[in-house]
């Protein structure tokens, strides 16, 4: 039976085996799907040794997707443009290709799941890590108004805005320097929620119309999330709907069939109940 896995450091919290084997059902296919742990420094042996034993393709998290970049013999364009990497498939010649589902995954489920259209909003992202480079290009192919990405160390933030110059307007600032303005999309990407930690944001990023989106999922309110709905963020929702929309995309560059999602979102969550995970 074909495996597949989803290797990470943490990955005892992750989602991704259930899902996986639940869009197999659905389709019809066969197949086993595991969680790998890897040493922060063991990341390329645990990798060859799963694809030399027969492994079919991998999902990649925190904290290897830069790692994975590295690893695999070409990229699509996505995943070249990130710099990073959350899915790897066997492509012609058995040669490892890298590929980024995570922001597809995230516009599909904003416009799709919570319709919401990134067209002309001012977007903010906090974060500038992994999770960002993956999600940049494809709200850019949205024409937002504004799209600024804040982080602590501002120079993290400045490199990701340069990368991405040539697919739209993106500007950068320190989290102290976030204008005190409401915003329409607020992006939560940073691991903090992991921790049990938030950052400090100012509340006048809010509003009644301000969708605050946590790329974490959790079984319950991450710190975000809390603090979002204490000052009235209009909309608060975890990154559940992102990990099942990329995790499709995945299943389908592996086995050319497309799950559905909205099924999947009713199975895990029936009512909407939310272990922080990425």
């Amino acid at each position: 039976m074909d495996q597949y896995a989803v290797i990470g450091n943490p990955i005892e919290h992750s989602k991704s085996p259930d899902i996986h084997l639940l869009f197999a059902d659905q389709t019809g296919e066969q197949l086993n799907y595991k969680k790998l742990f890897a040493d922060e420094d063991k990341f390329s042996q645990v990798v060859t040794e799963f694809f030399t034993n027969g492994g079919k393709g991998l999902n990649v998290t925190v904290p290897f997707k830069n790692n994975a970049c590295e690893f695999v013999d070409e990229l699509t364009d996505y995943a070249a443009h990130a710099g990073a990497v959350n899915t790897i498939y066997i492509g012609k010649n058995n040669k490892l290709i890298g590929d980024n589902t995570d922001g597809i995954g995230l516009l599909r489920d904003l416009k799709k799941s919570l319709r919401i259209q990134i067209e002309n909003k001012k977007i903010l992202i906090i974060g500038a890590g992994g999770a960002t480079q993956g999600i940049v290009e494809p709200l850019l192919n949205e024409q937002p108004d504004q799209l600024l990405i804040a982080n602590r160390t501002v120079s993290k933030a400045e490199v990701i805005a340069e990368q991405f110059i040539t697919f739209g307007e993106v500007k950068s600032c320190a989290l102290d320097e976030i204008p005190k303005q409401p915003f329409d999309v607020v992006l939560h990407a940073t691991s903090a929620g992991l921790q049990g930690h938030n950052v400090t944001l100012p509340t006048e990023i809010l509003s009644a119309n301000t969708c605050c989106y946590d790329l974490l999922y959790s079984d319950q309110d991450t710190p975000f999330m809390q603090w979002a709905k204490q000052y009235k963020s209009g909309k608060v929702v975890d990154g559940f709907g992102m990990l099942l929309e990329q995790a499709a995309e995945a299943f389908y560059l592996w086995r050319g069939k497309r799950p559905d999602t909205a099924m999947a979102q009713h199975y895990f969550r029936p009512d909407t109940t939310k272990k922080p995970g990425l």
